[in-house]
């Protein structure tokens, strides 16, 4: 579970209207995405538990930096259409 972050304080559109910003959520996700197959498949083929456990770790942290970028783009206004991923 995503923490809870404040809203960016300034305007909205002010973020959004640098392209490179939402060209970096999308390479962003795009990383986190890799971070969390690789760990998920690695979590799956693990025997020993406790190397289960940390890819587990590695699989959760995965998912709460997904959340973060979701909560940021919505804190600086980037919609779906103006990047055409997550």
């Amino acid at each position: 579970m995503a923490p809870d972050l404040a809203p960016v304080p300034g305007p909205a559109h002010d973020a959004r209207s640098a392209p490179d910003v939402v060209s970096l959520f999308h390479r962003l996700n795009n990383q986190l995405g890799v971070i969390l197959a690789n760990s998920e498949l690695l979590e799956s083929k693990l025997a020993d538990e406790v190397h289960k456990v940390r890819a587990a770790q590695v699989v959760t942290g995965a998912l709460e930096a997904i959340g973060i970028v979701q909560h940021l783009k919505r804190a600086v206004g980037v919609t779906p259409t103006d990047n055409h991923s997550s």
